[in-house]
């Protein structure tokens, strides 16, 4: 077995001691990590900028000593500013812009030891579930490529998932963590609302809707990567509250007795019985494990609320191309976008302040309602998604109805938005795979400020249901590829 396949599915703070030990150099790590994206990039199109030269570069000279010191990383082509690198955001309008600075989640990634040897495929704006840009092409789901990665992040956790690199960036403003998570079978936390920075070129996004932190094969990187990137910036609007401990300190302790509610419904909408059996299944772990389980719908207007939220979201892009606008100097026409884009676009330019700002007090509304019905239990517990991996294609518009995306994607993640309306964190766990040895995450919510109680319950959980060694059947392009090389 050569180098690279034994690193392959070495976990982020494995590889990190095996620099610290010094049974391993940097550059040999960054080395065989771009050997697995070289073999995996063509069928699986994660990566759509790769940055080897400059991996190998910082692989060569003096690393920060950091808890990662060394290991390869790959940053989500939306909102991380990587001074010298291409940033598009998955949109031909941004296809020439070369970022001047870095953004300070990047800075604090780098004082960790990371180093970046690409960025990932994002949908346009990071704007549907799916990770299909015009621009690039689709990404390809590791188990299966004729099924979508989920979006935004499709193109981290499809790296993530076929072991290119241990874990990689991504963010969420509606699922976009947890749902290239859940359909790629990896381990995804949304922080709390401002737990990272992201500065200097923002303090907030759309009222608190999106943050930023990773998705990784284990709990563990989860957690150590969050106490090294947590922790406000100068001059941020607001910032989350303090942890009593580092994270990782709580990867491994014990949860004690949680009371978690589940529930499988949302009003209107079908949910796939292979999601049901998911939710059941964990449902029954948990109680194996000691917990206490109920189950509890949430009592919610899911019109108001979508139609709130829409408001937000068509403003975003309205606000995507008016701000990225100033920051290229180019002026945003209908040829440069997609369909759908330009579409909300030009929703968001009729959207008044007065209207943005009913929008986000009756979302506070929503958010004070919601935390006093989780108040009697420690976790909620839901699906996911509505349904196991879609094909690719199924968010396509036609033209003459450029918004059927959004509302297909209604249909896909009607339970990971309101974490992001809340604020409060939330993981994707993947504990099931259906019957088509697709992944079929679950989704667990915690309350505001209270990562440490997710990351005690997914340590337990992936004690019980160990993922990791699971590996997707992209994995067979390796052996070919690293023989050709001679290896």
């Amino acid at each position: 077995m050569s180098l690279s396949e034994e690193l392959a599915f070495l976990d982020a703070t494995a590889q990190a001691d095996l620099v610290r030990r010094r049974e391993l150099k940097p550059v040999e790590l960054v080395e065989a990590s771009i050997q697995r994206i070289e073999a995996l990039n063509g069928n699986l199109n994660a990566v759509v900028t790769p940055m080897f030269e400059e991996a190998l570069a910082a692989a060569r000279g003096p690393l920060p000593e950091g808890p990662f010191q060394g290991v390869p990383f790959l940053l989500k082509d939306l909102i991380a500013f990587y001074r010298g690198a291409r940033l598009t955001f998955g949109s031909a309008f941004m296809k020439d812009y070369i970022a001047t600075f870095d953004s300070e989640l990047v800075v604090r990634l780098k004082r960790a030891g990371l180093i970046v040897v690409g960025k990932t495929n994002t949908p346009e704006f990071g704007i549907l579930p799916t990770t299909e840009p015009r621009l690039f092409g689709p990404a390809r789901n590791p188990w299966n490529p004729e099924r979508s990665t989920g979006g935004s992040s499709g193109g981290s956790a499809a790296a993530v998932a076929s072991g290119m690199v241990p874990m990689a960036h991504a963010n969420d403003g509606g699922g976009s963590i947890r749902i290239p998570a859940s359909c790629c079978g990896v381990f995804g936390l949304k922080p709390t609302r401002a737990r990272n920075p992201l500065g200097p070129w923002l303090g907030d996004i759309l009222n608190g809707l999106v943050v930023e932190h990773a998705v990784t094969r284990s709990v563990r990187d989860s957690a150590a990567l969050l106490d090294a990137t947590s922790g406000p910036d100068l001059g941020d609007p607001y910032w989350a509250p303090p942890p009593a401990r580092p994270f990782l300190q709580e990867v491994g302790a014990d949860p004690g007795h949680l009371r978690i509610a589940f529930t499988y419904k949302v009003a209107g909408q079908p949910v796939h019985p292979d999601c049901v059996e998911a939710v059941m299944d964990a449902a029954r772990l948990c109680e194996e494990l000691g917990h206490r389980v109920e189950e509890r719908d949430i009592k919610l207007d899911v019109p108001q609320v979508t139609s709130m939220f829409m408001t937000l979201w068509a403003a975003a892009q309205a606000w995507n191309a008016d701000s990225l606008s100033q920051l290229t100097g180019r002026t945003p026409r209908e040829e440069d976008f997609e369909p759908l884009t330009w579409a909300l676009i030009q929703m968001g330019r009729q959207v008044t302040a007065s209207q943005y700002l009913l929008a986000v007090t009756g979302l506070q509304a929503v958010s004070r309602s919601l935390a006093r019905q989780m108040e009697p239990y420690d976790l909620y517990l839901t699906p996911t998604l509505a349904e196991p991996p879609v094909p690719l294609g199924t968010f396509d518009s036609p033209p003459d109805n450029p918004l059927y995306g959004m509302a297909r994607a209604g249909m896909y993640v009607p339970f990971t938005p309101i974490c992001n309306i809340t604020g409060q964190p939330a993981m994707n766990v993947p504990l099931h795979w259906n019957r088509e040895g697709l992944p079929v995450g679950v989704h667990f919510v915690a309350k505001f400020g209270d990562e440490a109680t997710l990351f005690r319950l997914a340590a337990q959980l992936e004690e019980a249901r160990p993922w990791a060694r699971r590996y997707p059947p992209v994995t067979e392009y390796w052996k070919g590829a690293f023989d050709q090389a001679g290896e």
